[in-house]
């Protein structure tokens, strides 16, 4: 008997699935959409971003900047499902812009691109949607709001003059005085050197991962002890990619928004880690190119540098932000002590945790009046 064979064929592993192209995938939103102009923009280092004016065809309105955090997007202030940011300032008679930066889930760079720290946010992102907007606004007022690394970033352009003349800005979360829990900082630290070798990223959709994957292991740590079944929400809420912290108040959040976490809050780079571990471990925002002369015009040390900001300043935080804990409170401390004459002032949030400050289904009610009032003060 002849047994016939055939050439094996070496079983090759499945790419993971990204996004090439630099063109960001659609908000979401219930604007009309005449009203929202989506502006390609591109940072001084030559990064494509994402750019997005809302106009109801109003002249002179103050305009308004808003900053996602590292993974989110600027579709966190459009809840189409909830009275979000951007419907209240619109109320309100402001004209609000939203920037997404480098590390917005709308763009593939997170994933995909080259590998970028935040002086790369803070020096090219963040100074080229100011010098935009103030092209087209002219003498208006522009205010910011930011939220946790979008507002970290924001403090470094700040202290570096890259951005002056604001007519104020709004903090959440954090700002010049990082704080983590011990135990956050402990596995932030263990998770980049133990992981590094084998993935660069933590992903927050288990669907797309599967169960067979190397992934496995992180969304089963993150699901012990948790009430929520949705692995997704697991990772975010009980254990924020893994650190142990927490992003939101769940009951805060809507089952529209909840459904939507994946697709709100994109995979955790693990390469970013060493800038934020030297961050976190000097309790201030430090540079973290010492020596590359491209990046001198930021400041070693932002705290140290804080008499450059020149502009009023609210720090913003929820009582239970499990995330970065009082760092805004003792941002307000240390700065009444070392720089008594800016104007900086804290408001704390009774219930809030970090996300939900704009995530919330009743933040319209319980935060952005605290954000309009600021605003209006100055406007």
């Amino acid at each position: 008997m002849i047994f016939r064979t055939t050439a094996s064929r070496t079983t090759r592993p499945a790419l993971r699935r990204v996004r090439s192209t630099v063109t960001p995938r659609p908000l979401r939103h219930r604007l009309d959409p005449a009203a929202v102009e989506e502006i390609p923009l591109r940072a001084g280092d030559g990064v494509r971003l994402g750019l997005t004016r809302v106009d109801r065809g109003e002249r002179g309105r103050p305009a308004v900047l808003l900053l996602h955090g590292h993974t989110a997007s600027a579709d966190m202030f459009l809840l189409p499902e909830t009275r979000n940011l951007v419907d209240v300032l619109l109320d309100d008679g402001y004209e609000p812009w939203l920037l997404d930066w480098r590390g917005s889930c709308r763009l593939p760079y997170n994933e995909t691109g080259g590998r970028y720290t935040y002086d790369d946010v803070a020096l090219h992102d963040i100074p080229a949607a100011v010098s935009h907007i103030r092209t087209r606004i002219g003498d208006r007022p522009l205010f910011v709001v930011a939220h946790c690394i979008g507002s970290l970033t924001l403090s470094l352009s700040m202290t570096a003059g890259l951005v002056p003349g604001l007519a104020g800005v709004v903090s959440q979360g954090v700002f010049l005085t990082p704080k983590l829990a011990g135990r956050t900082s402990v596995r932030m630290t263990l998770a980049g050197e133990l992981l590094k070798s084998r993935v660069d990223h933590i992903p927050v959709d288990f669907r797309k991962v599967g169960l067979w994957s190397k992934y496995t292991p992180l969304f089963a740590l993150a699901s012990r002890g948790a009430d929520c079944p949705d692995p997704t929400c697991q990772i975010l809420h009980h254990s924020a990619w893994g650190t142990g912290a927490s992003l939101f108040v769940h009951e805060h959040l809507s089952a529209a928004t909840h459904d939507r976490l994946a697709e709100l809050l994109g995979p955790a780079p693990l390469w970013i880690l060493p800038h934020l571990r030297r961050i976190e471990l000097a309790r201030t925002v430090v540079r973290w190119h010492d020596t590359d002369h491209r990046y001198r015009a930021l400041p070693q040390n932002a705290l140290d540098a804080a008499d450059r900001i020149d502009t009023p300043v609210l720090l913003l935080s929820g009582s239970e932000n499990g995330l970065w804990l009082d760092s805004q409170k003792l941002c307000h401390d240390v700065l009444a002590r070392r720089r008594p004459e800016l104007d900086v002032r804290y408001t704390e949030i009774p219930g809030y945790g970090h996300l939900d400050t704009f995530l919330g289904r009743g933040a319209a009610l319980d935060v952005f009046g605290h954000i309009l009032d600021f605003l209006g003060e100055r406007r």
